[in-house]
Formats: C-alpha cells, structure tokens, sequence
C-alpha cells in the first residue's frame, strides 16, 4: 500500500506547489519557480490569470452542473464562439483531450458503418500521443504506453508521420480505411514538426478518398502555435478538430469540432457525458478564448516563440550534443544526442520547470502572456542548462 494512498501512476518530482502567478508558481517552502512548462501546456494564460479567476469564481457561486438533458447557455455561447475562431460547424464538449479524441474516433467509426464499410479504420502514425483510454491508447505510437494493455482495439493502420507517399500506399491497398488521425505538431512524440504542405497533402487524399480528416489539435491548439488552431497556418480546414488543454486554463474541459458531413453524424442518443459542457467550465473556456483573441495573445505566441527559437538557435545551434532545435510558436524543443530524462530533476533544483519527451528532447510549453524579458529568461535558463550538462558529458 503507497503511502499516500494513491495509485503508482505517476513518479512526481520532490515538490508541492501552491500558488502562482503569470509564469511563476510558488512551492509549500515560499519558493519561486519560472514555469517553462504551463501545466504541459494548459496555462496559456499563466497562472491565475484575474479574468479566468473571476469567471470562475462568479460562476461557481451561480451554478455549476445540471447536465445535458437540458439547454445550458455557456455552452452554447462557446460553442458558437469556438466555431467563429476555427471555421468548424459544430461542437461535442468533454472532460479531458483523451474524450474529445474518443468522440472523434466514434464519429469516424459511425462515418464508415454508414458508407457500408466492412471493418472502418482510422490511419495514424507512427510518434503519435492521442491519450490513454483504450482507443485512444491503440492510436497512440509508443509501444512503452501500450505495453501490458493488450488485447488492443481494432481498426487502426500505422504509418510514419510526415510521410505523404506511405498514405498513399495504404490508399492503394486497403478499402477499409475512412479517416486519417494526425497531431499537426508531435507534441509528446517530440515536437515533431513536419514539412510545409503536410496537411494540404493530407486534405487532398482524404478527399480523393472520401475519407475525413481528423486533427488531433489538444497540445497545439488554442493559439500555442500562432494561429488560434495549427491548420489555420495551412490555410485548410478538417472535417473533425480535438482540442483540450489550454482551452480552460486549468479547468478540465475538452472539445471535439466538426464541419460539413462529419458535423451531421450524430443523432441524440449516439454520444454523451455527464460532466461535458457544464457551465463551469464553459463559461471558464468562454473567457480563455475571448481573452486569447481580444488580447492578441495568438500573435504574441508566434514573435515569442520566434524570439526564442532565435536565442536558441544563437547559443545551441553548432553544440555538438545538440542534435536539432525546432518548434511552432510557443511548442519548442530541444533534441539532444544523448538521453537527458535528468535534466528535469537539475531544472527543478535551478527554480526552472521543463519537461524532457521521447528520452532527449526538451520540451517547452510556457503561457503566452509572457513578457519579452520573461522569454528571454526563460531561454537563457534553459541555454545554461544545457551548457552545464553538455560540460560534464
């Protein structure tokens, strides 16, 4: 039995945070830390953001559930807004990323039992990180997560990401197939960022198919990448777009998006949630995507992650034990040549919160409304530790 009572889910690092601010939390001992992480990239908007805060406050001091079997106006509000910003036509709201990538698999599923498809299946590739539940575990690309879960679900066909000329293949060969899965970035996989066109390419052969296109946006969404969503930068639209994350600031909500006929699936009965689309969280979400928008933060993430890619690139670049640095906006990583899981623990103990994904590759996800003396901070704190690692290797 573990001495907290918990589960051993998880391997939590030496500290308990307790309040915080902008991009600085604060531990149980009144210790500062500059949070280069966000929450793996829900605080878009820092900690404790006063307008998130407020609408939470207000709003859980008027009403807080009463389920969806009847109208709920914050989630019609956000429904609405969140299909002006994205140019989707409609909105399933979740708990949590992993749901809203369920309800995408459903709607596919559904899609092809509809168009008489023997076995529906979903492409996916290879790095991918689309949750834990049973699915979404099966479309996810890491053995290591699958391993000791099986028997897995059915209907899913792997294939390499960024590799045009293997979906094509599989177009050739396989008639089952109705959609294509895909993060627009690799987020756990390893800010993976593929070519330029990646997504057109992807949107050409879904419709010479007739396959949907399903964009796994929960960690590049909502503005991280400098466009509200990452295949606005592409100038197409999905037929089904996954966000969660950053959309509440901290507030467990998620959204599955869809547009034309995949918007048109579900019929009452087929889909629901208890907790989904509650008014806590709507109105929550309601003032993140508002804020985002009306203070210009989406842009702000593109010249900040530009600002710090730079910096990087100045002081890193030629490292001979850095491999690559690339990223989108305010999704950055670092690849080492070697495993680096340790920097993590050395970050802590320098007041700094990253992450390290896929063994050797630092990942930062910091909150847009940084300052550009608080980027630049954040960029020479991570320079220095990787200079310092880089010495003893």
């Amino acid at each position: 039995m573990s001495a907290n009572g918990l589960m051993s889910t998880y391997a939590p690092l030496p500290v308990t945070f307790e309040k915080g601010e902008g991009i600085w939390i604060y531990d149980t001992n009144g210790e500062k830390y500059l949070d280069a992480l966000g929450g793996i990239a829900v605080c878009g908007l820092g900690h404790c953001h006063p307008e998130v805060t407020r609408t939470i406050s207000e709003q859980a001091s008027r009403l807080i559930h009463t389920s969806n079997l009847y109208h709920i106006g914050h989630q019609e509000a956000l429904s609405k807004r969140l299909t002006e910003v994205s140019g989707m036509d409609s909105c399933f709201f979740t708990n949590s990323g992993a749901e809203a990538n369920e309800c995408a698999i459903k709607l596919a599923r559904l899609y092809g039992n509809n168009q008489q498809v023997e076995k529906p299946s979903i492409i996916v590739t290879d790095g991918a990180f689309h949750g834990r539940t049973m699915a979404t575990l099966t479309a996810t690309g890491s053995r290591k997560v699958k391993a000791g879960f099986e028997p897995l679900v059915q209907g899913f066909v792997r294939a390499p990401f960024n590799d045009i000329e293997a979906i094509e293949t599989i177009a050739s060969n396989n008639n089952n197939v109705v959609a294509i899965m895909v993060e627009p970035i690799q987020g756990e996989g390893g800010i993976n960022v593929p070519e330029e066109g990646y997504l057109k390419a992807l949107r050409k052969i879904c419709d010479q198919n007739n396959w949907l296109l399903i964009l796994d946006e929960i960690q590049t969404g909502n503005g991280r990448t400098g466009n509200y969503f990452a295949y606005q930068g592409e100038e197409i639209y999905p037929d089904i777009v996954t966000t969660a994350k950053g959309l509440g600031n901290g507030m467990p909500i998620g959204a599955c998006l869809a547009k034309g006929k995949a918007a048109e699936l579900f019929k009452p009965g087929n889909h629901g949630s208890t907790y989904g689309g509650n008014p806590l969280a709507c109105a929550t979400a309601l003032t993140v995507v508002d804020t985002l928008v009306s203070d210009n933060l989406i842009q702000r993430a593109a010249a900040l992650g530009e600002r710090m890619l730079t910096a990087f690139n100045e002081a890193l670049g030629e490292h001979e034990l850095v491999d690559n640095i690339r990223g989108k906006g305010l999704m950055i990583g670092i690849e080492l040549t070697k495993p680096c899981g340790e920097l993590v623990g050395r970050a802590l103990e320098n007041k700094l919160l990253i992450n390290v994904t896929s063994d050797k590759v630092i990942r930062l996800l910091p909150a847009l409304i940084m300052s550009d003396e608080e980027a630049d901070q954040v960029a020479n704190s991570v320079i220095e530790l990787v200079q310092q690692w880089a010495a003893e290797q």
